[in-house]
C-alpha cells in the first residue's frame, strides 16, 4: 500500500501547475512548456477542442430551429447567463454550477471550459503607458505599481507577435504602439468623425482599435495552424479559421506540441496547499466535477489564473496554520480593492450625409478614442479618465406600422436609412478598500466550497466620470454635425464590463500588497498570479493583453528562479 501511494503521488506530480486555461493561463502554460517544464493545466469546465467543439461556427440564422432564440424550457436553469442565444448557448453555465452571493448588485460573467473567456472576449488589445502605471502614485490612490512600462515593453512585443495584432502605428504617448499587421478599415462616417476631432480638438484622436485578429498571417501563425480573419463577426461562437487569438487556437495546441502539457478538465480547484514545514506551496486540491472525488496534484511552481474573482476565492480558501486568512495574506488586503471598468455611458447619433455610400462587408473591430482626461495633469473634478469606443455604419429598415400587402412590400424592399454612429465609454474605476470579495462562512456550493460574497458598488468618482462622458459625447457629436443625438447613463451594475480586477494586487511593500513586481506572492515565492486579480489599478484599456504579458514574463522568471534553486 505504501508503494501504491508513492506511485500514485508520482503520477500526480508535475514541474508546474497552472490553474485556468483562459488567455493568461494559456500563456503561462505555453511559456512553461516551451522551457521544458512538465505542466498540468487545471480547468474547472469541460474540454473544448479547437474547431471540433464549435458547433455553431459559420451557421446562418436559418439553420437554427428558432432563428437563434432559446426556448423558455431550455433556458430556465440559466437565468444568470449573460448571453442566452442558441449561437452561443454552448458556453452558458447553469445557475447551480457556482452560486454566489451579491451583497450588492454585480454581474459576474464566467467561461467554464478549456479556453475560458479567450473564446468570448472582445479581442481589443491596447498597451498600457507610464501615464497608467504612474496613476496611483501621482493621484494618491491604491498603492504604487512595482513596475513601469519599460519592464513590460519587450514582453508586450513577445505576446503581440505570437498572438497577431491588427492595427496601426499611431504614435500616441498615451497609447504606446504595438507590433501590428494591417488594421481594419474605418467606415466613411468614422473617418469623417476622425477629421472632425482633428479640426475641433487638439488632444482627441480617433484611431482604428487594435485587435487580436490575423489580417496578414506570418510564419509563426501558420505554425499554429491559424489562418486570416474572414470578418464573419461570429467570433464568440468559436472561429474555425483561428482568425482571432484564443488559447484553443494558439497557446494550448502550441504547448501540447512540446509533449510537456497535460490538461485536466472538470477540475474544480478547492485550494492551494501550503506546507508549513517546507515554507512553500506544494500542490493544488481539486474536486472532480463529474465524480465529486477530491484529489491533490503536486508541483514546484503554481500559477493561479482562474480569472480575477475566482483567483481571489481560491487564495482565500487556501488556509493553513501559517496563513489562517488565506495564502500569502499577511497584509490583510487579499480580496480587497477589487475594481473593474465603467461602461455605463452610451451615446448614438445619425448623419444625413454620404447618401451615395453604404456599409459593405463586416468589421470584427471598431474605432477607438484613447483617454484624454487627466492624462498629463489633474484637470477635472474626478480622478483618472475614460476611453471611448466608436462604431458607425449604414443599414436598411422597413416601415412596419401597417398590415397586409403594404407591409409585405416594405419587408421585401427595405430602404437605406441615415448613417448612424454609436459610442461607449470605458472608464477607469479607482480601487477602493470597501469594494471587496470574501468567503461565506455558512453557505457552500455543490462541491463543498464556500460561496463567494461580492460586495462592490459605484463611487461618486464613477458618477462624475459618466456625466463628463455624456457631456463630451454630445459636444463632439454636435460639432461633427450629427443629429438625433442621445447620450445616457445606462445605470448598469458593476461587472457588466467583464473586466474584474484586483484583490491580489501587486505592490512594492508586502504590508500593503500581495504580489511583487514579478507577480509572485510576497510570502509564498513559488505561487504566481497573472490574471486580472494581480492588477493594482485598472486604467482604461482593455486589460487582456496586459494579463497575457504578465503571464509570459512571470513564467520565464519562474523558470529561471527554479533553475537557480530559489523556488
Amino acid at each position: 500500500m505504501a508503494n501504491f501511494n508513492i506511485d500514485s503521488t508520482e503520477k500526480r506530480t508535475y514541474d508546474a501547475i497552472v490553474i485556468g486555461s483562459g488567455a493568461s493561463g494559456g500563456w503561462a502554460a505555453k511559456e512553461l512548456c516551451d522551457k521544458g517544464l512538465k505542466t498540468l493545466v487545471l480547468e474547472r469546465g469541460r474540454d473544448v477542442k479547437h474547431v471540433k467543439d464549435y458547433p455553431t461556427a459559420g451557421k446562418g440564422p436559418y439553420e437554427f430551429e428558432y432563428r437563434g432564440s432559446v426556448p423558455l424550457e431550455k433556458r430556465k436553469d440559466f437565468q444568470l447567463a449573460r448571453f442566452v442565444r442558441e449561437e452561443t448557448f454552448h458556453w452558458a453555465i447553469r445557475d447551480d454550477e457556482q452560486p454566489f452571493i451579491q451583497e450588492k448588485p454585480f454581474r459576474w460573467f464566467r467561461g467554464y471550459h478549456v479556453g475560458g473567456k479567450s473564446l468570448l472576449w472582445a479581442r481589443q488589445t491596447q498597451r498600457w503607458s507610464d501615464f497608467d502605471f504612474e496613476g496611483p502614485q501621482r493621484d494618491g490612490f491604491a498603492v504604487d505599481w512595482p513596475i513601469r512600462y519599460k519592464d513590460l515593453e519587450p514582453w508586450y512585443a513577445h505576446v503581440e507577435k505570437f498572438a497577431g495584432i491588427a492595427g496601426n502605428k499611431d504614435g500616441l504617448a498615451e497609447l504606446p504602439d504595438s507590433e501590428v499587421m494591417r488594421g481594419f478599415e474605418m467606415s466613411c462616417i468614422e473617418q469623417y468623425f476622425k477629421e472632425s476631432l482633428q479640426k475641433n480638438y487638439g488632444d482627441r484622436h480617433l484611431i482604428q482599435a487594435r485587435c487580436a485578429h490575423l489580417t496578414d498571417p506570418q510564419e509563426i501563425h501558420r505554425q499554429q495552424g491559424r489562418g486570416a480573419c474572414q470578418s464573419q463577426t461570429m467570433c464568440n461562437r468559436g472561429c474555425q479559421f483561428g482568425g482571432y487569438f484564443s488559447s484553443n487556437a494558439s497557446t494550448i495546441p502550441w504547448a501540447q506540441k512540446t509533449g510537456n502539457l497535460t490538461i485536466r478538465p472538470h477540475a474544480v480547484v478547492h485550494s492551494v496547499i501550503y506546507d508549513d514545514t517546507k515554507g512553500r506551496a506544494t500542490g493544488v486540491r481539486i474536486v472532480d466535477g463529474t465524480t465529486m472525488e477530491t484529489m491533490v496534484f503536486y508541483a514546484n511552481i503554481i500559477f493561479v489564473n482562474a480569472s480575477a474573482l475566482n483567483s481571489n476565492a481560491i487564495l482565500l480558501n487556501s488556509t493553513s496554520n501559517r496563513f489562517p486568512n488565506g495564502l500569502g495574506n499577511d497584509s490583510g488586503v487579499l480580496g480587497k480593492y477589487v475594481s473593474w471598468h465603467n461602461y455605463r455611458g452610451k451615446a448614438n447619433a445619425e448623419y444625413e450625409g454620404f447618401k451615395d455610400k453604404k456599409t459593405d462587408g463586416r468589421n470584427p473591430s471598431n474605432a477607438y478614442i484613447p483617454r484624454f482626461r487627466n492624462v498629463r495633469k489633474q484637470e477635472m473634478d474626478f480622478l483618472r479618465g475614460y476611453a471611448i469606443g466608436i462604431g458607425g455604419g449604414r443599414g436598411t429598415g422597413s416601415d412596419t406600422n401597417m398590415i397586409g400587402d403594404q407591409l409585405r412590400e416594405n419587408l421585401l424592399k427595405p430602404k437605406l436609412g441615415n448613417w448612424h454612429i454609436s459610442s461607449w465609454m470605458m472608464g477607469e474605476c479607482v480601487p477602493l478598500e470597501k469594494n471587496h470579495v470574501r468567503l461565506s462562512t455558512d453557505q457552500k456550493d455543490k462541491y463543498g466550497i464556500p460561496q463567494l460574497i461580492i460586495s462592490c458598488e459605484w463611487s461618486e468618482n464613477d458618477d462624475k466620470m459618466v456625466q463628463d462622458y455624456i457631456a463630451q459625447s454630445k459636444e463632439m457629436f454636435e460639432r461633427a454635425g450629427f443629429t438625433n443625438i442621445s447620450a445616457v447613463d445606462t445605470q448598469t451594475p458593476p461587472g457588466a464590463d467583464i473586466h474584474e480586477m484586483g484583490g491580489v494586487r501587486m505592490g512594492k511593500d508586502p504590508k500593503t500588497s500581495m504580489l511583487n513586481g514579478w507577480n509572485q506572492l510576497h510570502h509564498c515565492k513559488n505561487v504566481f498570479v497573472t490574471d486580472g486579480a494581480c492588477m493594482t489599478s485598472t486604467s482604461t484599456q482593455n486589460p487582456t493583453l496586459t494579463y497575457m504579458t504578465f503571464a509570459a514574463r512571470a513564467a520565464n522568471y519562474a523558470v529561471e528562479e527554479l533553475r537557480r534553486r530559489n523556488l
